[in-house]
């Protein structure tokens, strides 16, 4: 069975160890009967540790068609002609929504389910962050109808770490193996046939050293950590620096991202396809909804200043497009509003973002109670003391004297 890495940015790291099948499809039936069969749900699902059930519904709620899991067969069944990559790219977009983590990528997550406040989270096995799933998306409200088999995640837990052991024994005897021939390789200077072989003298004494770790060299040298405090300091600022290194590749490489997936954005409004296109491509998107609508906000936007309110009326039907069920949330928006407005140089962008909000809040684009909860979070990525924060504020109190009012007229 081929394999592939989890995860589209993992692509082309031939020594990623998160792996999961390549997906084969099946189209059965004709006329108004035709489905799409994804042979192998159940391995793909199990790879990625989750339940078969969610990648089946999510395929159905993407595409708009009726889909079905059958547990005792594990048959997944969607609706209509769909092609392998189409449903490939709807993959790794719920590989992105709901199995990667949302702070350092890694897909080794756990669902976690608050009934008290009706949310699906993600819990990291390798940094603990805890990933908040969009409650918008009708799959979260499915998985909280429908919540994991705490039994069979821990089967399917042992059973990884299972297979991980049998890869670790592997290689250690194909080590063993490798040193048994090195050891019987001839030593009368002659060149081997086989270039693997030929080890050098002073990597045969490391591997000696290395067998036995317990007994003193030749020279009756001991090996010992230096335990003083200027080298445990020393090794500290080591550590600490390719800590920082590696968390700027990992900043490098989101940015590097963020600008494809707005490159690809312009290249679609510049295209100038229909309205209704917009949402199918916005879910065609592997990246995180808040990187997409960033994308979108900045594609319609980009240097734009004085006239910031007229040009957001102007192209307020992206927005409507955009803030529709699964292609996107208000909270997104808000927080694409206030990053946009926040950046430098876009000062007088940022005069304006209270007359954008009152006009997308009189137009039914934003709601108030994401308007409130967006403030009381702060904007994303945005001082609470920059122009931004002090330009909302009015509008702000203005919407909470509104429904201060309300609620005693109630």
């Amino acid at each position: 069975m081929a394999l592939e890495n989890i995860g589209a940015s993992n692509r082309n790291d031939e020594f990623y160890r998160y792996k999961m099948p390549m997906m084969v499809t099946k189209t059965e039936g004709k006329g108004n009967g035709i489905k799409t069969n994804i042979v192998n749900n159940v391995d793909i699902a199990k790879a990625l540790g989750r339940p078969a059930s969610y990648t089946t519904k999510y395929f159905g709620c993407q595409l708009g068609a009726q889909s079905k899991f059958d547990e005792k067969t594990g048959t997944s069944l969607v609706n209509g002609s769909h092609s392998t990559p189409k449903l490939t790219s709807l993959l790794e977009a719920f590989i992105k929504r709901y199995v990667q983590c949302y702070g350092c990528g890694n897909p080794e997550t756990e669902i976690i389910i608050n009934t008290k406040i009706q949310m699906v989270n993600l819990k990291c096995a390798a940094c603990g962050y805890i990933s908040e799933c969009d409650i918008r998306d009708k799959l979260t409200t499915f998985i909280l109808k429908n919540p994991p088999d705490a039994k069979k995640e821990a089967k399917d837990k042992k059973a990884m770490r299972r297979a991980e052991k049998e890869r670790l024994k592997e290689g250690e005897a194909a080590d063993d193996a490798h040193k048994k021939l090195k050891k019987k390789a001839p030593s009368n200077g002659k060149e081997h046939a086989d270039d693997e072989n030929i080890i050098p003298k002073h990597l045969e004494n490391a591997h000696e050293v290395d067998d036995d770790d317990d007994d003193d060299d030749d020279d009756g040298i001991q090996w010992q950590t230096d335990t003083s405090r200027e080298a445990a300091e020393k090794r500290m600022k080591e550590q600490l620096s390719a800590a920082t290194a590696e968390m700027v590749m990992l900043s490098v490489k989101k940015e590097e991202e963020k600008s494809l997936v707005q490159e690809e954005m312009k290249e679609y409004l510049k295209k100038g396809l229909p309205l209704s296109q917009l949402k199918t491509f916005i879910s065609s998107l592997s990246e995180p909804p808040q990187d997409v609508m960033d994308a979108l906000f900045n594609a319609l936007f980009d240097g734009v200043g004085k006239d910031f309110l007229k040009q957001v009326m102007k192209k307020k039907k992206y927005l409507v497009a955009a803030t529709q069920e699964e292609g996107g949330s208000q909270m997104h928006l808000l927080n694409s509003i206030g990053s946009f407005c926040g950046k430098s140089g876009n000062e007088e962008a940022a005069k304006e973002v209270a007359q954008v909000l009152m006009a997308l809040y009189d137009e039914d684009i934003v709601e108030e109670e994401f308007v409130l909860e967006w403030y009381q979070r702060g904007p994303s990525g945005v001082d609470k003391s920059s122009l931004v924060w002090k330009n909302v504020k009015p509008f702000v109190v203005w919407l909470q004297s509104v429904e201060f009012e309300s609620q005693e007229e109630d």
